[in-house]
């Protein structure tokens, strides 16, 4: 079988605890897990030319991530993140203005890739600047027609507005969001209808998505595609940090969807994946990849 091209576009940063830090940024989550998976994944971002870019670029290359489309910035640090948990667990976020990912330049060696690529996931946050935002949305229109263009919602702060959630969705194929999300863009976009099934049907109508995920936590998740649909309990785990879960299911239903798997063993395996991350502190903590496969398959048999 031909392996399968993905990438994430967007952020790589550093989640800063109160006591420690650890590498994290959405697009680069997911292109971690869609590796530890089986994908040929690649990133395409920029980090600074200082010692967290450094890191980020080790840790990435450790996880089987490929970096060739990661630009070091000479003159914006490496992006970073302050998280605080709640009593719950659950993560708030301050992130540092104008960092290297604001400056994510387009190229002739970003066009080839983006010729090569079966999926690609991207979201709200690296469009907060205009030289990101360009080379994000002509990656998007440079794909095949053919690839799956995920868009991961993924609202933070005040960078978002109803014109970069239209766009997106308008450039995307598959959609996910939690319902948080949900809530906040149905409301942007007007759409108003009395379930949460109803409002994604008519997301998925309105801009023609092919696959779309709703993710509800410790619920799990519903899991929709043009003719069917699914829902998964979230397997019982001990949560201990739920930072990055939503993008390790979104890497497990990248890859077992391109792999043409029945929606609900797509749905059960995000979950499991999910349940996983959230078992652990950080993102994509480099112990945890070299697992990752086996343990989800064993919970999804």
């Amino acid at each position: 079988m031909k392996p399968l091209v993905v990438a994430g576009i967007g952020e790589v940063l550093w989640d800063v605890y109160p006591d420690s830090a650890h590498f994290g940024g959405a697009p680069a989550n997911f292109a971690s897990h869609a590796a530890s998976l089986g994908a040929q994944s690649w990133m395409v971002s920029a980090v600074g030319d200082d010692e967290r870019g450094e890191q980020a670029l080790r840790i990435l290359f450790g996880l089987g991530v490929r970096c060739d489309l990661v630009t070091r910035d000479p003159t914006h640090a490496t992006g970073e993140v302050r998280v605080t948990l709640d009593a719950q667990r659950v993560p708030s976020y301050r992130i540092a203005p104008d960092s290297a990912w604001d400056h994510i330049p387009w190229s002739d060696e970003l066009s080839e890739f983006a010729a090569r690529c079966d999926a690609v996931c991207f979201g709200t946050l690296a469009q907060r600047s205009p030289e990101s935002r360009a080379t994000i949305r002509r990656f998007l229109e440079e794909v095949p027609s053919t690839a799956l263009r995920v868009f991961d919602v993924n609202l933070r702060q005040r960078y978002y507005d109803p014109e970069t959630i239209d766009a997106s969705l308008r450039l995307a194929s598959a959609v996910k969001m939690n319902e948080e999300e949900l809530a906040e863009v149905s409301t942007l976009l007007g759409i108003t209808r009395p379930t949460r099934r109803q409002m994604m049907r008519r997301l998925m109508d309105r801009y023609n998505l092919q696959l779309a995920a709703l993710t509800r936590g410790a619920e799990g998740a519903l899991l929709f595609d043009e003719s069917d649909e699914d829902e998964a309990a979230a397997p019982g785990t001990i949560v201990v940090d739920t930072v990055g879960a939503g993008d390790a299911f979104t890497a497990a239903m990248v890859v077992d969807y391109l792999r043409d798997l029945p929606l609900p063993l797509i749905n059960r395996h995000a979950n499991a994946v999910a349940a996983l991350v959230c078992s652990q502190i950080g993102a994509a903590p480099a112990p945890r990849s070299a697992n990752i496969t086996t343990a989800v398959t064993q919970r999804s048999v």
